[in-house]
């Protein structure tokens, strides 16, 4: 073995960093276990084979950027709920003309995306642009992908913009001495960020497959009218006497008891602790086959589903709503039968689509993904409250959430003052927002419940567990060998041409592996290059942070894509119609940017 590796001209500690990097990559690639537990699992073999040393095997949750990601995301729920964005994203719902429309909405989404999380940012405009497309007649997915794009555009700008921004920054400490300040990514970010939009707002979205044209279709895609019916209770079932919930238990998750008739008193999402009497009526919801199981196995006589319609599933005190799961929710990897929605949550999932397509396998059995639109029934005053802790975003336009001044000023004051003093240097960055989340907590300004839930735990465990990693690949010389065998292979390119190669690299693994792993790994990586051509750094570092944050060809590279996949009914293969023009747009106008502000 170690023969093998000498005639590499590898050291073992070089092939072992190297191979666990190959093997995660991988793994990512799979998608078999979630990113968060495939970093672990890198940080483990990298710290059993000695090249992390133990005691600095979890120095990565200590990292600024780490701490930074964290507060950032704290801070931008707190603007969210705040109201913040809703102001204008209001004014932008009237909007009807195309172009007016994607462009509005796209350069809206860059804007906030530049100073909060982009998938918060996207998770208070989807449902805006959702509304805004159907009131024109036209399909959300005209406008749900530029809108992601969008959000991805805007997180270039700044620091706080995107965490491969904040791990390059902090990156460039241990290159110069000190880190990328605030708006150090501003001149190339904003070039690049209007040249994306530009594209995006006058062709990009023609490139765009149309889905569901008008509501009437996206009515059409949970019609539940051919999956309702009703079944009265016969006089000898065993069931007489039980709860509700004997009767959902034998149904096994795959049929939901939407309502139920008791003479002239009808109950719509009846609570499971009701006592089930004789010829009680009930209202199922669920896959024919297995509709008809359950009224064998209940004893139940079957009526039939006529005049029963969606309309009919709701009150002024229930409510049907459609939502998307996002990334890290409660939901992701789980069926609605283990999940027990109606048990923890009070409500009931009537119906699953997934690509724009109704999904007819039976819903107790089928495991949830990120991206699929659900359609609960449930208490409308908890509905938004049971959303939240589900990990879910309501697809239905909300009102704005703007209050009292105090509401909306307060955290904007608070957010502002971290921003000037971590730019000014007065306070590290990291420290500045930590600050600002302490004040918001303590002047009530965000609910600590919320502070919690805001922070993107799979996130913060990604780039903590893969910093050290990351960093094993500089001091094994790991990064060294790739930059020589890159220049090696360049041969007599121009440097411009290595640079834009940095960008693609980035952008390709930042579309199979998430965008913080990317600047991780490639971080070092480009600091050797510049080293190894003797050219500065600065220029290496800022192509990475630029190929890591345009992920624009799949769905799974970055939270925003995979969250407008099932409200679009966007397929795996969609992305790239747009994502691959937009990606050259983005090299062709970054390369001379970042050498007109980062001089080689």
């Amino acid at each position: 073995m170690h023969t093998f590796i000498d005639l590499l001209g590898i050291t073992p500690e070089q092939a072992l960093v190297f191979a666990i990097l190959l093997t995660a990559l991988a793994l990512f690639i799979w998608g078999r276990w979630r990113y968060d537990v495939v970093a672990l699992m890198a940080l483990c073999a990298a710290a059993l084979g000695g090249i992390v040393p133990a005691r600095e095997a979890f120095a990565g949750f200590g990292h600024p950027a780490v701490i930074t990601v964290a507060a950032v995301l704290v801070a931008s729920r707190a603007l969210s709920n705040a109201g913040a964005v809703d102001l204008v994203a209001k004014a932008l719902a009237p909007l009807k003309q195309p172009t007016l429309q994607v462009g509005g909405l796209a350069a809206m989404v860059a804007v906030c995306s530049a100073f909060m999380n982009n998938v918060g940012a996207l998770a208070v405009l989807m449902p805006v642009a959702i509304q805004s497309a159907q009131r024109a007649s036209r399909s959300p997915s005209e406008v749900l992908m530029p809108l992601s794009f969008g959000s991805l555009l805007g997180g270039l700008i700044t620091l706080i913009g995107t965490p491969p921004n904040l791990i390059i920054a902090e990156y460039r400490t241990q290159f110069y001495g000190t880190p990328f300040r605030m708006f150090d990514f501003t001149p190339v970010g904003v070039g690049v960020a209007l040249a994306g939009i530009a594209f995006i707002t006058l062709v990009g979205w023609h490139l765009v497959p149309r889905k569901h044209k008008v509501p009437a279709e996206r009515e059409k895609l949970f019609e539940i009218e051919g999956y309702t019916a009703e079944a009265r209770l016969r006089t000898k079932s065993k069931l007489i006497g039980q709860p509700l919930r004997a009767l959902e238990e034998l149904a096994e998750g795959n049929v939901a008891i939407v309502g139920l008739v008791r003479g002239k008193r009808r109950m719509l999402a009846p609570s499971r602790r009701e006592l089930l009497r004789a010829r009680d009526t009930l209202v199922l919801e669920g896959d024919p086959s297995a509709l008809e199981k359950l009224v064998e196995d209940a004893n139940l006589k079957l009526l039939g589903s006529k005049d029963l319609s969606a309309e009919k599933l709701r009150s002024d005190d229930i409510m049907l709503s459609e939502a998307v799961i996002a990334p890290g929710s409660r939901l992701e990897g789980r069926t609605a039968r283990s999940a027990r929605l109606h048990t923890y949550y009070d409500v009931n999932l009537l119906a699953v689509a997934r690509h724009g397509q109704r999904v007819k396998q039976r819903l107790g059995e089928l495991k949830l993904r990120a991206g699929d639109v659900l359609l609960l029934q449930g208490e409308a005053e908890s509905m938004n409250d049971t959303l939240n802790r589900l990990g879910c975003l309501p697809l239905a336009e909300r009102g704005l959430t703007i209050g009292t001044p105090r509401r909306l000023i307060a955290p904007l004051a608070v957010f502002g003052a971290a921003i000037a003093l971590g730019t000014s240097g007065v306070l590290p960055v990291y420290l500045a927002f930590v600050g600002a989340v302490v004040l918001l907590i303590v002047f009530d300004l965000i609910p600590l419940r919320d502070a919690y839930d805001a922070v993107d735990w799979p996130i913060i465990v990604l780039i903590a567990a893969m910093i050290p990693v990351g960093q094993a690949l500089a001091t094994t010389g790991g990064a060294d060998l790739i930059a020589k065998g890159l220049v090696t292979v360049g041969g007599e390119l121009p440097v411009v041409v290595l640079l834009a190669i940095m960008i693609f690299v980035s952008m390709w693994l930042s579309d199979v592996i998430n965008n913080a792993a990317t600047a991780v790994v490639m971080a070092p990586i480009a600091a050797s290059v510049a080293t190894s051509l003797g050219v500065n750094g600065d220029a290496f570092l800022m192509a990475v942070a630029v190929g890591a944050s345009c992920t624009f060809l799949t769905p799974i590279g970055h939270q925003s894509n995979t969250l407008v996949m099932g409200p679009g009914g966007y397929s795996f293969g969609d992305y790239w119609r747009m994502g691959l023009p937009l990606g050259f747009i983005v090299v062709a106008v970054a390369v001379p940017l970042i050498l007109l502000v980062w001089p080689l």
